[in-house]
Parts: C-alpha cells; sequence; structure tokens
C-alpha cells in the first residue's frame, strides 16, 4: 500500500509533464489501486482537458467592428457629451423614459385641468431653402410628435390635440374629443384642423398658450430630443460593444 501512495504522490508530481498514457500505463500495474492513486489520475485528466468556454480570439472583423464602435463611443462622449436630462420647463415637470423614444410632461392649469404631453424622438423632417449668404442649396429641419391631453377628473369628455413641434413653431394637426370610458368603435374623430376656419384655428392656438402649449415648448422639446438622441446612442454603442466583447 505505501509503494501504490508513494507512486500516486510522484504521478502528482509529474503531471504538468506527463501525459495521461503514461499514468494510466503506471497504474495499469497494480490490479486494485488505492483511492488515492484514483484521485491523482482523476486530477491529472481534468487539470489537461480542454474547455469550449474559454475565450477565443476575436475574428478580423469582429476586432475591427469593436475598434470602430470604441472609437465612435470615445468621439461621441468626448466631443459632444450629452447633459444631464432637464426635470422641469415652466410649469411641467419632464420624465424621461430610458431606452424609449418617448419622453413624458406634466402640468396643471388652474385647479381643475391636468395636462399630460407626450412627445416623440426626432421622426420625420422637411427640406427647406438656405437662408443668409449662402442661400444655395437646402436645409433639414427635423419634426417631433406631440399628444397633448387636457383633462379635468370630473367624468367629462378630454379634449386631445395631435401636434407637430418643428425647431421654431407649434403646429396642431388634429384636436380630438375623447370619452376615455365609452369610445365607440369607430368614433369620429373631428375634421383635418386646417381645414377649419382661421378664427377657430386662432381660438385653439390662444387655448394651448394659455397653458404654456406654444412655440418656446417646441423649441425646448428640439434641445431636449438632440440631447437624449445623444445619450441613447452612447448606450446603444456600449451593449453592442459589451455584447461583441464577450
Amino acid at each position: 500500500m505505501a509503494r501504490l501512495i508513494r507512486t500516486a504522490r510522484s504521478a502528482l508530481r509529474l503531471s504538468s509533464s506527463c501525459s495521461c498514457k503514461t499514468l494510466i500505463n503506471g497504474i495499469q500495474r497494480h490490479p486494485n489501486p488505492s483511492l488515492q492513486v484514483q484521485k491523482a489520475i482523476s486530477t491529472s485528466l481534468f487539470q489537461n482537458r480542454p474547455y469550449a468556454s474559454e475565450t477565443l480570439p476575436k475574428s478580423p472583423m469582429e476586432a475591427n467592428i469593436l475598434r470602430i464602435l470604441r472609437n465612435e463611443e470615445e468621439y461621441q462622449s468626448e466631443y459632444a457629451p450629452p447633459e444631464q436630462p432637464p426635470t422641469k420647463f415652466n410649469s411641467f415637470t419632464v420624465q424621461d423614459r430610458p431606452g424609449e423614444l418617448w419622453m413624458t410632461m406634466r402640468g396643471k392649469f388652474g385647479d381643475t385641468e391636468d395636462i399630460k404631453i407626450e412627445v416623440t424622438m426626432f421622426d420625420g423632417y422637411e427640406t427647406v431653402p438656405k437662408t443668409g449668404d449662402d442661400s444655395s442649396g437646402e436645409d433639414v429641419r427635423l419634426h417631433l410628435s406631440m399628444i397633448v391631453d387636457i383633462s379635468r377628473g370630473d367624468g367629462s369628455n378630454d379634449l386631445e390635440f395631435l401636434c407637430s413641434a418643428w425647431p421654431d413653431r407649434l403646429e396642431v394637426q388634429k384636436v380630438y374629443v375623447l370619452d376615455r370610458y365609452r369610445m365607440p368603435a369607430k368614433p369620429y374623430m373631428g375634421p383635418d384642423f386646417r381645414s377649419l376656419k382661421r378664427t377657430i384655428q386662432k381660438r385653439f392656438i390662444e387655448y394651448l398658450e394659455a397653458r404654456g402649449v406654444d412655440d418656446e415648448l417646441s423649441v425646448f422639446l428640439h434641445q431636449y430630443m438632440a440631447n437624449k438622441d445623444r445619450i441613447e446612442l452612447i448606450k446603444w454603442l456600449g451593449k453592442v460593444k459589451s455584447f461583441l466583447e464577450k
């Protein structure tokens, strides 16, 4: 038995330089190997076994993509780093929705009206002639979509405005009267806002302006969404980079 134990100890000391075959041949000379000898063989086999889970070198394509992603993430973070999103604008509270295409604003008018505004990130554009000294060519004006809900919480109908926010102005596209509890299957949602008489359009615009939904809000929203666009881009670059690095 002592001889078997000495054999096992020798096998362990030499495991880094011995092959599995040598260990097996050595133990075959003993018809009844002890438990310690069996453990020695098992340990040696276990330590020399290759694993598929070991990190594999990146392919040239993956390495190139990672390099481009790292450079772009660094550029976006240093050249035009995003600011912390504001939480208030005038009388409205601002709620960012990280990882989403939307942001939400909430406010009140008087003691009875609740105002909720939901705004998309940039979802369109229009081309306009360039102005100034270099008036040749065209400029691009980005577009945001807005939904403005005004409710009184007394069981009466709500007013909903579908608006377009341009960099310097706000436009109303639709005005809906909503009964959120008894909505018919196919309700008549009203005419196109631009088809209404000018006097009616003007009164609705004044109605919104009195509640802080105006051209100044539109300017703020474009600044906010430009900043959010950078935040979401940097997060996206980081997530893709992290996936490829694993």
